[in-house]
């Protein structure tokens, strides 16, 4: 039976982007258990460090999961962070969308407004459960509750309940959120928290595990770092859409004035040029202008030489504190660096690459389980790949490794030059923890997930540097230990036939051979201190001078 195009007309409607993502939670990140009541703690603890870290607040974070039944999971997240005013509360927890972060170039966690809503979302679709909010401001006495649902049909929060709660449930400020989800707990969470203590070290977490274990991640820096600045759209990173959206709403009065007014790095000079190669007026009014001027405005942005964005708008983790931050995680490290890279451009966008190396992990449990002493540990460690620990804007990246901009710039450097194993594309093998930053106004992601970089030429390549830099310190060390292995195993086979030594020249000299292999003893001894310790002159003077009075007394004894 055929149909009409009247009755196909009929079957047509609008959906809103929460009907959307309901049929589609996957894209959100929410496709398995384990991986959703990881993303439930995730998108809370991201937005209470943004809150906090734009607030100029010390961060104090408190996590706790309790299993309420078989795969049930409550998700409690608290924070010392600025609250949220009562107008705005529902919205931030039932709106899709909604949030300061879409519509300003500003390097932060979170870019879509998706991210805590959609949790939301998530939990009313799984348990039916409503959304649990506390917020108090420091202006006000009382704490504000609220019960909500996200309305899928409108994309509009259903407020159950809300009160103002004249008791303090929360600190002088703060946000509390509980969400009730379908989930599987694993241990992906402790390394989700543990990575973003690396990451954030201003930063202190609470957490409490399903079992009731508590551990905390302390700062290891007691100062915000230095906080990144809001930046102006660049021309070469304008596509045709964005521009003539802009033209239409700007309050300039002329095209010369626009080009200075909204954009970053361009004076009145590339403005004037500008307008020269795309044949506009200079005095026209931008919204005067038809699609064929706009054409040629764009052609004309790309062919004028224009300064690159301004790149203090970044606020990198920074090389010490990462290197501290790092040693306060792994104490048992044998060696840990850090390096961060000046800023780069892709797009018109600024981003800048960090790198820190950990490598040599004693006492810590195997994959393959267990505790190893320090030669078990290297020899098992040291046929399987590296761990690479991935970061976007603070946050750290647990899925999909293979499908990111990071992990192909790992896979292409020559690790071979730095002494460590590689077989050819893939990563390189051996006990070492490579973590890897990545840090923009906006990280091109490969999906709202946020789990992968895109793969832009400019990042990969500035990768590559930053990792390289970092290895030739890496190389260094190796090349150390590499050397003070080889003078170790030397003496300890001096040491094996000692008393074979000691045998014959007690024979040849009719000296007391126990005397002699003491002595051989103490010199081989004294070689092996140097070697580990090079540093300690007085120690290396003291060795020389044994060494020559053992000689002395050889000769004589021969004598």
């Amino acid at each position: 039976m055929k149909k009409t195009a009247e009755e196909f007309a009929k079957e047509q409607k609008a959906i809103s982007i929460s009907e959307f993502f309901e049929k589609n939670k996957h894209l959100l990140g929410f496709d398995n258990p384990t991986k959703s009541l990881l993303m439930a703690v995730k998108e809370a603890v991201d937005n209470s460090l943004d809150a906090c870290q734009e607030a100029g607040i010390l961060p104090d974070i408190v996590v706790k999961i309790k299993n309420v039944k078989e795969d049930i999971y409550e998700v409690m997240v608290e924070d010392n962070g600025p609250g949220i005013v009562k107008e705005q509360l529902a919205r931030v927890f039932g709106k899709l969308l909604y949030g300061s972060k879409f519509h300003r170039l500003f390097q932060s966690r979170g870019q879509q407004g998706i991210g805590i809503s959609s949790v939301t979302l998530y939990s009313q679709l799984t348990t039916g459960e409503p959304t649990k909010v506390w917020s108090k401001i420091e202006s006000q006495k009382k704490t504000h509750y609220i019960e909500l649902h996200l309305n899928t049909v409108t994309n509009e929060p259903d407020i159950m309940k809300q009160e103002d709660l004249e008791k303090g449930v929360l600190g002088e400020h703060g946000v509390k959120v509980v969400m009730t989800l379908h989930g599987r707990y694993r241990k992906t969470v402790e390394d989700y928290l543990k990575q973003t203590s690396i990451s954030n070290p201003f930063a202190k977490i609470l957490y409490t595990a399903p079992d009731g274990t508590k551990i905390t991640y302390p700062r290891s820096v007691n100062e915000l770092p230095k906080p990144p600045k809001i930046m102006k759209p660049h021309p070469y990173g304008v596509e045709f859409g964005t521009l003539q959206r802009m033209l239409q709403k700007t309050a300039s009065r002329t095209i010369l004035s626009f080009f200075t007014n909204e954009f970053s790095s361009v004076g009145t000079q590339s403005a004037k040029e500008i307008c020269k190669i795309a044949k506009v007026q200079a005095d026209a009014k931008p919204s005067d202008l038809d699609r064929a001027s706009i054409e040629k405005i764009i052609k004309a942005m790309q062919a004028v030489k224009i300064q690159r964005p301004p790149l203090d708008c970044l606020s990198p983790i920074g090389a010490s504190e990462m290197e501290r931050s790092l040693k306060k995680e792994y104490p048992n490290a044998e060696f840990v660096t850090a390096i961060t890279r000046e800023p780069s451009v892709y797009r018109g966008f600024p981003f800048l690459i960090e790198v820190g190396i950990v490598y040599g992990l004693q006492g810590e449990t195997s994959q393959k389980g267990g505790k190893k002493n320090k030669e078990e540990d290297e020899d098992e460690r040291n046929g399987e790949a590296i761990e690479l620990v991935r970061f976007a804007n603070r946050v750290p990246l647990l899925y999909q490794q293979s499908a990111c901009a990071l992990t192909e710039a790992v896979k292409q450097v020559d690790w071979r030059r730095y002494n460590m194993d590689q077989k050819s594309g893939s990563l390189p093998s051996g006990p070492m923890k490579l973590i890897v930053h990545i840090c923009s106004v906006w990280v091109p992601f490969v999906s709202e997930s946020k789990e992968a970089v895109a793969n832009y030429p400019e990042i990969i390549k500035e990768t590559k540097l930053a990792i390289q830099d970092a290895g030739r310190k890496l190389s260094s060390f190796l090349s150390g230990k590499h050397r003070a292995g080889e003078q170790k195993r030397r003496m300890q086979i001096f040491d094996r036939y000692a008393p074979e030594i000691a045998g014959a020249l007690s024979t040849l000299t009719k000296s007391d051979k126990k005397v002699i292999e003491k002595k051989l003893k103490e010199l081989i001894a004294s070689r092996i201190h140097i070697k580990e310790e090079p540093e300690n002159v007085e120690a290396v003077e003291a060795a020389g001078k044994e060494n020559k009075n053992i000689k002395n007394k050889t000769e004589e004894e021969e004598d």
